[in-house]
Order: C-alpha cells, then sequence, then structure tokens
C-alpha cells in the first residue's frame, strides 16, 4: 500500500530498472524487425519479384508486422510505467503464441523445402522464423511488470488464425485455386482431409500455448505478491 512506503521507495506507477532495460530491448527488436522486413520488401523489389497480394498474405509477414507494432508499444510501456495494461498483455500473449508457432512450422514442415521463385535474402526467414520468436518467449518468460491474465483471455488466440484461414481459403479460390502460401493447406498435397487436421491441430496447439502463457502469468503473479495457491478471480 501507497500508506507503507517510505519517501526513499519508488512509485509504484515509476518503471524500475528492470522495466527500462525490457523497454529498450523490446524497442531494439521492433525496430531491427522492421528493418529487416523492409530489406527482404527491398530485395525482391530490386529483384522484380515483390508482389505486395503474395507477400502480405503470408501468415509469417502478417504475425511480423503484429510483433513490431507489439514491441514497440511495448517498450513505450516499459519506459514510462511500472506494468503492462491487461488489455496490452493479452494481446501480447496471443502474438506470442503465434510467434511461437511460425517458427515451429517453419523449423519443422517448411526449412527443407525449396523456394518457387526467387528465393530472396536468406538471413531475413532466420530473424522471422528463429530470433524474434526466441527473443519475444524470452521476454515473456524474463521481464518485469506483466499483470496475470485471466483464463477467459484465451478467446482472443483463435480469432486471428481463422480469419487468416477463411482469407487464404478465399484468396485461393479466387486464384482457381492455384495460390496456397504453404503447401500443408493445399488440398492437391494430400487432400481437405489433411488440410482440415492441420487447422484443427495448429489452433489447437495455438490455444495450448495461450494457456501456457497465461498460467505462467497467474503463478508467476502468486508467487511475486505472496499470495496462497489458490484461484485467482
Amino acid at each position: 500500500m501507497a500508506a507503507d512506503r517510505t519517501p526513499s521507495e519508488p512509485s509504484p506507477k515509476t518503471p524500475d530498472v528492470g522495466r527500462r532495460i525490457a523497454g529498450v530491448v523490446r524497442l531494439i527488436v521492433g525496430v531491427g524487425l522492421a528493418v529487416t522486413i523492409g530489406i527482404q520488401i527491398g530485395d525482391r523489389v530490386a529483384n522484380n519479384a515483390f508482389d505486395p497480394w503474395e507477400y502480405f498474405s503470408y501468415f509469417t509477414i502478417e504475425t511480423s508486422l503484429f510483433n513490431i507494432v507489439v514491441l514497440l508499444v511495448g517498450g513505450v510501456l516499459a519506459l514510462r510505467f511500472a506494468r503492462d495494461p491487461q488489455l496490452f498483455t493479452t494481446v501480447r500473449m496471443a502474438t506470442l503464441t503465434y510467434a511461437i508457432i511460425t517458427a515451429a512450422v517453419y523449423n519443422l514442415l517448411l526449412r527443407n523445402i525449396p523456394p518457387t521463385g526467387y528465393p530472396g535474402l536468406d538471413w531475413p526467414n532466420e530473424v522471422v522464423h528463429v530470433w524474434v520468436p526466441l527473443l519475444l518467449l524470452l521476454d515473456w518468460l524474463l521481464a518485469p511488470g506483466r499483470p496475470s491474465l485471466p483464463w477467459r483471455s484465451l478467446w482472443i488466440v483463435p480469432i486471428y488464425p481463422v480469419a487468416w484461414a477463411v482469407y487464404t481459403f478465399l484468396r485461393a479460390a479466387a486464384s482457381g485455386g492455384a495460390i496456397y502460401p504453404y503447401p500443408f493447406l493445399d488440398p492437391a498435397t494430400d487432400g481437405w482431409l489433411s488440410v482440415f487436421v492441420y487447422i484443427v491441430a495448429l489452433t489447437g496447439v495455438l490455444v495450448g500455448l495461450g494457456a501456457l502463457a497465461v498460467a505462467y502469468t497467474r503463478i508467476r503473479s502468486r508467487r511475486l505478491e505472496g499470495l496462497p495457491a489458490r484461484r485467482v478471480a
């Protein structure tokens, strides 16, 4: 309570050193990711291989744009306030699950598939598929100032992936079934049953990752606040 603080203690609303460090790191990573996307686009433009409709239809690119916003906003919040708002943390939790699934799908299913058309620079793929997801995970686990999330916040996780899947199939239908961003979504690869299984499985994994992230905030909050192990409303 504020009445229990001595004059030398910082205000609960003032970010401490750990928060400021997290804020600076978030800003650096956010700007670095934006520069990486810009370089990748510039390389494709220079080689006459940039199709905006195709490029910005990839799950990885769209979620990378989300990550840029979350990192930059999170950096500013960490530099100005001691704790992040719950709404921002909910969005951050969802984007974390997208980053983890992006890294997993790329490294397990797509890394060894030869690209069609212009291959582009290799290192931006490593940044968006490996290093940024890893840094986002470390930020979630280590950065201070994250509030505890209620379980109901999980509803936000599947909204974007489901909307993206619907858009992807509509886009493929508009192209006569010729355009799919990933081979495991193309029914010509292993049939519609395989596509359905992939979508259900990936959505389930996303929600499961979100549940782990929410559970971590609740356990960490109890430990930091010295609360007994009981259900938090």
